[in-house]
């Protein structure tokens, strides 16, 4: 082999090494951002955004915030059953029933978490929708979790709650802020279901297990506005 040859050679073995180099850094940079973006995508709020709470309401108030994101950091390896008692009674304690003409000046309003923590006040819709988001940080499955709207018999009124389905077929647990007890669905006589969302679509409810899967909840406009606005928050 002359040397001409035996440099050409070398040049492209040195060439095809730091392409396979460069590759390797790209796929292991991709699987950075997609690992950290698995991580980050059910923070509730970062820690700039608890400065401006900070600076705008206060240290009282943001002492709530840190409580909150202690609930998320602090029990992520609890049992589901423990993760929705604490979610359950944290925000059931935390939050005054209040409805959207008194607090938001309309008829009807989906607060973000943020928004309903910095009021310290919601509807029932403000609370299942905090309890949602937060159990989505504590690591609950998005599949599992349901925002269903019910007419609460006794009351003869809309109402908001969220349930938890461990499988298709089992019987819904039930997070209120009426009944502040974690029951089953069966359990619920006073609650009549009509319809469940989350992230991933919408269901005709049904008090005994997982409806039947209707569409998008991508067609529910206050749903759409509220994950809208919720990106926005964190910006």
């Amino acid at each position: 082999m002359n040397n001409n040859r035996f440099s050409s050679l070398k040049n492209f073995a040195l060439r095809l090494f730091k392409v396979k180099h460069f590759i390797l850094f790209i796929v292991l940079c991709v699987f950075s951002f997609i690992s950290f973006a698995a991580k980050q995508k059910n923070i509730l709020f970062t820690d700039k955004k608890l400065a401006q709470i900070e600076k705008k309401y206060g240290k009282k108030m943001v002492k709530k915030f840190y409580d909150w994101k202690k609930l998320v950091r602090n029990n992520q390896k609890k049992t589901v059953h423990q993760k929705l008692k604490l979610v359950n009674d944290f925000f059931n304690g935390q939050i005054r029933w209040v409805d959207d003409e008194k607090i938001w000046k309309q008829h009807d309003y989906w607060a973000t978490p943020i928004e309903t923590m910095l009021k310290q006040a919601g509807d029932c819709e403000d609370f299942t929708i905090a309890k949602y988001f937060t159990l989505l940080a504590l690591g609950v499955s998005m599949s599992k979790l349901q925002i269903t709207y019910v007419k609460a018999l006794k009351l003869n009124q809309a109402h908001m709650v969220l349930i938890y389905v461990k499988t298709k077929r089992a019987e819904p647990l039930v997070l209120d802020n009426i009944n502040k007890k974690i029951l089953k669905g069966s359990k619920r006589t006073d609650l009549k279901p009509v319809y469940s969302f989350n992230g991933e679509g919408m269901w005709l409810a049904n008090r005994k297990k997982t409806g039947k899967k209707v569409g998008s909840s991508g067609r529910i406009r206050l749903w759409t506005d509220l994950n809208i606005r919720m990106k926005k928050e964190n910006r």
